[in-house]
C-alpha cells in the first residue's frame, strides 16, 4: 500500500469529521481576528507606553517624534483592521455589512488611541508603586525591562480600555498574551486602580467582576476570583468577583473569593489564607495552628535551638 493512498485515506476522513459541523469545524479563518497580528499590536502599543525602553527593528529615524508618529500610526491602523473583523462577534454588529463594521472600528480605534495618555498616567503610578515596594529593585528601568508583574499590568491597563469600549475578543487576546509570557492571568474587566504592584507575580489570577483600589499589593499565586461558576453563562454580568480596597496587601498563595467579599482598607491577608466573607478596614488575617516539626539525623524531635551543625546536614549524604 501507497504512502500516498495512506495520505488521501487521512485526508478524506478528517474532511468528513469536519463536515459534522460543530464549533470546532468552523474554517473561514478571515472572519476572526488574527492572534498573531494582535500581540504585534500588543508589543508596539508597550513600545508607544514605554517610547525609550522597547527596541523596534522596522521604524528607524533620527528624530523620536518621527519614529514615534509612524509607530502610532501603524498601531492604529492594524488595530482598526483587527477591530473591523471582531465586530462580526459583537451583538450590535453580528451580520452587518463590512462598511459598517469598518466606520465603527474606525470610531473605536480613535477613541482607544486618545485614551493612551490615560492608560501611561496609571501605569506610571505602577512602575512607582513597584519600585517604593520592592528594595531588590535596583531602579525604574529594571522594572520597565525585567518586572513580569509590571508587563502584565500594563498589558491588562491596554486591554481594559478596549473591554470598556466593547471590543470583542482583542482586550482578552491581549491579556491571554500577558498570561502566556508571564504567568499572570487578569481579566480585561478587572478594574484596578493606581499604584498597583504584584510582586514576582507567577500563579497570580484576578477575574474579571474585580474591583481593586489605589496602592495595593498582590504577591506570587494570589487568586481574587469567584466563589462558584456552576450557574455558567447565567452569572454574565453578575459581580463574582471580590472587591479588594485601598492599601490592601495579599500574600502568596492567599485565595479572595466571591462577588460580595470586600476586603477593607489597610488590611493584610496573610499566605495561603482562604477567604469568602468580608473583612473589615486595618485588619490582619493569618492562618493559627500549623506547627513546623523538627528532626534531627538521629530521628529524635528537636526545638530548632537544639540543633547542631551536623543536625542541619542530609544524613544520606551531606555529613562531612
Amino acid at each position: 500500500m501507497s504512502s500516498d493512498y495512506n495520505i488521501d485515506r487521512i485526508i478524506k476522513t478528517i474532511f468528513q469529521d469536519y463536515d459534522r459541523k460543530r464549533d470546532i469545524d468552523h474554517m473561514d479563518v478571515f472572519n476572526q481576528p488574527d492572534i498573531r497580528a494582535v500581540e504585534n499590536i500588543t508589543v508596539k502599543l508597550l513600545n508607544i507606553i514605554f517610547p525609550g525602553y522597547y527596541r523596534d527593528h522596522v521604524y528607524k529615524s533620527f528624530n523620536n517624534r518621527n519614529r514615534i508618529s509612524v509607530l502610532i500610526e501603524d498601531v492604529i491602523y492594524n488595530l482598526e483592521k483587527q477591530i473591523t473583523t471582531a465586530l462580526n462577534y459583537s451583538e450590535d454588529y453580528a451580520g452587518t455589512e463590512e462598511s459598517v463594521r469598518k466606520e465603527a472600528a474606525r470610531k473605536l480605534s480613535s477613541e482607544f488611541g486618545m485614551r493612551i495618555p490615560h492608560i501611561r498616567e496609571f501605569v506610571d503610578t505602577d512602575v512607582q508603586a513597584t519600585y517604593d515596594g520592592d528594595p531588590a529593585a535596583l531602579g525604574k528601568e529594571e522594572i520597565i525591562l525585567c518586572y513580569p508583574g509590571l508587563l502584565a499590568t500594563t498589558i491588562n491597563r491596554i486591554a481594559h480600555e478596549l473591554y470598556l469600549l466593547q471590543v470583542p475578543l482583542i482586550p482578552r487576546m491581549m491579556t491571554e498574551y500577558a498570561h502566556s509570557r508571564t504567568g499572570i492571568d487578569i481579566n480585561p474587566g478587572a478594574n484596578i486602580g493606581k499604584y498597583f504592584m504584584i510582586d514576582h507575580g507567577t500563579g497570580v489570577v484576578i477575574g474579571e467582576t474585580s474591583v481593586i483600589g489605589e496602592h495595593v499589593k498582590v504577591y506570587q499565586g494570589v487568586t481574587i476570583g469567584a466563589l462558584s461558576t456552576r450557574g455558567g453563562q447565567t452569572l454574565r454580568g453578575v459581580k463574582r468577583h471580590p472587591t479588594i480596597e485601598d492599601n490592601v496587601t495579599l500574600y502568596s498563595g492567599a485565595s479572595i473569593l466571591g462577588g460580595e467579599t470586600v476586603i477593607g482598607h489597610d488590611s493584610v491577608i496573610g499566605s495561603n489564607c482562604f477567604i469568602t466573607t468580608s473583612v473589615p478596614d486595618n485588619t490582619r488575617v493569618s492562618i493559627r495552628g500549623q506547627e513546623l516539626i523538627y528532626k534531627g539525623s538521629d530521628g529524635v524531635m528537636k526545638s530548632p535551638d537544639e540543633f547542631s551543625q551536623n543536625d542541619w546536614l542530609c544524613k544520606d549524604c551531606c555529613k562531612e
